[in-house]
C-alpha cells in the first residue's frame, strides 16, 4: 500500500507500522477527524480465505464490545476495493517486547507498573466474557508516557465459545502458550494468566523461560518442565515477586489466580517490606508428568454397539450412566439459549438513536460509541451555518431507534463555499481567525513589528473588502501586529557617548544625558545608564545615561518638537532625521532617523554648559522643514 492511498474515502496512508502473517498495519490520517491512526488491512493473498476472514472478523468483534484505558481503541471497520480493514487507535511508541530488549534491566517498581495496566486490560475483557488466547509482548504496546495498551484480539474467542476444530492446532505463541493449550484444550481465562505469568518472567529476566528447535520441543517442556526460578537470574528479586510468577504459570489452572484482578492484588504488595520474609510458593502434585491422551469418541459399527449394550446389561447402571445422555443434552440446550441471548445482546438490541445534529464530528463518534454505535459512511457537503467539521444531519436522526452496533451514517459541514470579504484591519486576529475558520477557511498568520499598532491586531489582508473567496483552495492571510520591536541593551559602561548616540540613532531610541564629575571615568564617558544592561526598550523609547564631565557644570533641558506629517502624492510615510548641537552633539551628528506615518511629538534633550545655546534641525524627505538656534538650558 503506498503512501497517499485513500482507503474508505476517509483514511490516506502515511507509511507502513508493520508487517504480519494475517495483516498489514499503516499509519493513516483521518482527514474527517483530522488524527493520526492505524490502520489494519487484510492481505491481498489472504483476502479469499474464509478461516482469516473469520478471525479478522472476530479481533474486529472482539475489540470493538471493550472500553478500556489499557487496550487499543477500535474506530472503524469496513471494506475498500475489496479489501477489509479495520481502524484503530495510533499508540506512539513501541512493542513490549522490544521495549525489554532495549532497557533491560528494567527496574521492579516500573516492571509492576507495566502488568498493572496489562492485567486491568485483561480484566476488563474477561469481565466482557473474552478470552484473548494470544498474550504477549509482541501484542503489548507502550507509549512514550510508559502508559501500555493490548492489541490483537485476532484468535481471541468468547468464554462460553467452544470448538473442537481447535484442538489439532497450537493457537497462539508458543512460547507464552498454556499447557492446556499446548495438550490441544480449550482456553480459559486461567490460560490468559499462564501467559501473563510468562510475560512478568520475561519483565524481569529479559528472555522466555523455555527455547526448543521447533513449537512442538517448546509446547512439550511447558507442560512437563517446571518453569526455571527468576531468582537464579537475579538474586534481587523479592521471593515475594518470583511467588506471582510460580502462582501465575502454575502446571494446574486450579493452582493458578481465578482472576486477573486477583493475580494484580498479589503482584501489587510483591515489593513491600512486610513480605521480605515470604517462603517459597510450592504445589502439591500427584502428576508424574506423563502426557495423557483422551480420544473422542469414533463411529462404531453395529456389532461394536451390539457388544457395549450387551456388557452393559451386566454392569450395574449409575446415575451417570443413566442420566448422561439427558444432562449432555441440557448442556448443550444451556449453551444454545446463550449464544442466542449473547447474539441478542450484542446485535439484536435497539436503542434510541441520540441526536449529534451540530456536534463536533469527534463529539459525535463519541456519543454514538456511547450509544453502542458507528459511524458509517460520512458525506461532507458545504453548509453557511454549521460550522465546518460539525454535523448537520444523521441517518437514522434522532427520532428513531437503531440497532446495536449498527452503523450511522453522518453529513458533516465543510463550511461556507464563498464568502465576501470584510475589512478586518484594526480587528483582534484571534476572533477574526476563530470565525473564518469555523466557516471552513484556511487562516494563516504573520507577525510584524509596529511602532503604532497595538499587539495582536490585524495590519494588513491579502484580500481586500467586497473579494468574493471560495474556501475550498484560499487561504486567507493576515500580517498582524506583534508590537515594537524589543531592543537588547548593552552596556555602555566606560565607552564614549558617541557611542551610546550610535547606538541610539541604529535602534531609533530616544536619548536622554546627565553629566557628573568623575575622578575615575574619563570625561564624556559613561558612568551609569537606565535600563540596566542586559534589558530590552522598544523603539522610540528612552535611554539614559550619566556622562563623566571634568568639573564644569551642566544642565539639562528636555524640548518637545511637533513634526507634521506630509500626504502629499499619496504618501503614506514620511522619512525624518533629527540633528542637535549641545555639549556632547554638533549639527553634523545625526541625532535621530525616524519613519512616520502621522504627526508625531518628540522629546530631545539639550545637555548645555552655562553660557552656552543648543540649536536642532528636522529633515523630512531630503528638505529642511524645521530648525532652532536659541536652546537655552
Amino acid at each position: 500500500m503506498n503512501p497517499g492511498y485513500k482507503i474508505g474515502q476517509r483514511y490516506r496512508i502515511i507509511r507502513t507500522l508493520g508487517e504480519g502473517g494475517m495483516a498489514n498495519v499503516y499509519l493513516a490520517h483521518d482527514e474527517v477527524l483530522d488524527r493520526e491512526v492505524s490502520v489494519k488491512l487484510l492481505r491481498l493473498d489472504l483476502r479469499d480465505d474464509p478461516n482469516t476472514q473469520r478471525r479478522f472478523e472476530r479481533e474486529a468483534m472482539a475489540a470493538t464490545q471493550l472500553n478500556d484505558p489499557h487496550i487499543v481503541g477500535v474506530y472503524d471497520i469496513g471494506e475498500d476495493h475489496g479489501m477489509q480493514f479495520m481502524v484503530m487507535q495510533y499508540v506512539k511508541g513501541t512493542d513490549l517486547k522490544a521495549y525489554i530488549k532495549k532497557n533491560f534491566p528494567i527496574p521492579l517498581p516500573q516492571v509492576v507498573d507495566i502488568m498493572e495496566q496489562v492485567l486491568s486490560a485483561v480484566q476488563t475483557a474477561h469481565d466482557h466474557g473474552i478470552i484473548h488466547r494470544d498474550l504477549k509482548p509482541q501484542n503489548i504496546l507502550i507509549d512514550e508516557n510508559k502508559d501500555v495498551k493490548i492489541t490483537d484480539f485476532g484468535i481471541a474467542v468468547a468464554a462460553y465459545q467452544d470448538s473442537l476444530t481447535q484442538t489439532n492446532t497450537l493457537m497462539g505463541s508458543v512460547h507464552y502458550l498454556s499447557p492446556e493449550q499446548a495438550r490441544g484444550s480449550i482456553a480459559t481465562k486461567q490460560s490468559d494468566i499462564y501467559s501473563l505469568g510468562i510475560i512478568l518472567y520475561e519483565l524481569l529476566t529479559g528472555e522466555v523461560p523455555f527455547e526448543g528447535e521447533t513449537a512442538v520441543s517448546i509446547a512439550l517442556k511447558h507442560f512437563k518442565e517446571n518453569i526455571p526460578s527468576v531468582r537464579d537470574f537475579n538474586k534481587d528479586i523479592p521471593q515475594s515477586l518470583e511467588n506471582v510468577v510460580i502462582k501465575a504459570t502454575a502446571k494446574d489452572p486450579a493452582d493458578r489466580y481465578q482472576s486477573a484482578a486477583a493475580m494484580a492484588a498479589d503482584l501489587k504488595t510483591a515489593l513491600d517490606p512486610s513480605r521480605q520474609s515470604e517462603s517459597r510458593l510450592e504445589f502439591n502434585t500427584e502428576d508424574d508428568g506423563e502426557t495423557k491422551v483422551i480420544e473422542l469418541p469414533s463411529h462404531r459399527n453395529k456389532k461394536e454397539e451390539s457388544d457395549k449394550q450387551d456388557q452393559s446389561t451386566d454392569e450395574p447402571q449409575t446415575f451417570w450412566h443413566y442420566y448422561k445422555k439427558y444432562i449432555w443434552s441440557g448442556i448443550g440446550a444451556l449453551a444454545l439459549i446463550v449464544v442466542c441471548v449473547g447474539g441478542w445482546w450484542f446485535f439484536g438490541r435497539t436503542v434510541v438513536m441520540p441526536d449529534v445534529e451540530g456536534q463536533a464530528a469527534v463529539k459525535a463518534e463519541q456519543t454514538l460509541r456511547k450509544h453502542n454505535l458507528r459511524v458509517g459512511n460520512i458525506t461532507r457537503t458545504y453548509d453557511s451555518t454549521v460550522p465546518k467539521n460539525h454535523v448537520i444531519s444523521s441517518s437514522p436522526d434522532g427520532s428513531d431507534k437503531a440497532r446495536v452496533n449498527s452503523y450511522v451514517n453522518l453529513k458533516v459541514s465543510q463550511g461556507v463555499k464563498q464568502m465576501v470579504m470584510a475589512d478586518y484591519v484594526g480587528s483582534d486576529y484571534s476572533e477574526v481567525a476563530k470565525t473564518l475558520r469555523a466557516k471552513g477557511f484556511r487562516v494563516e498568520k504573520v507577525n510584524v513589528h509596529s511602532e503604532t499598532v497595538d499587539p495582536g491586531q490585524i495590519i494588513k489582508q491579502n484580500y481586500a473588502k467586497g473579494k468574493t473567496v471560495a474556501t475550498a483552495n484560499k487561504t486567507i492571510r493576515f500580517k498582524v501586529s506583534a508590537g515594537k520591536a524589543q531592543i537588547k541593551i548593552p552596556n555602555f559602561k566606560n565607552q564614549d557617548i558617541s557611542v551610546v548616540q550610535k547606538f541610539a540613532n541604529e535602534h531609533n531610541l530616544q536619548l536622554t544625558t546627565q553629566e557628573k564629575t568623575s575622578k575615575t571615568v574619563a570625561t564624556n564617558h559613561i558612568i551609569a545608564q537606565t535600563p540596566k544592561a542586559g534589558s530590552t526598550l522598544g523603539r522610540g523609547d528612552t535611554l539614559t545615561v550619566t556622562v563623566a564631565n571634568s568639573g564644569n557644570e551642566t544642565k539639562t533641558t528636555n524640548i518637545q518638537i511637533n513634526i507634521p506629517f506630509d500626504g502629499n502624492g499619496g504618501q503614506h510615510e514620511n522619512r525624518v532625521q533629527v540633528y542637535i548641537k549641545d555639549a556632547q552633539h554638533n549639527l553634523t551628528m545625526q541625532y535621530q532617523d525616524i519613519t512616520i506615518n502621522q504627526e508625531t511629538t518628540i522629546n530631545v534633550p539639550f545637555t548645555l554648559r552655562q553660557g552656552e545655546m543648543g540649536a536642532y534641525r528636522v529633515v523630512r524627505n531630503g528638505r529642511t522643514i524645521m530648525s532652532a538656534t536659541n536652546i537655552t538650558a
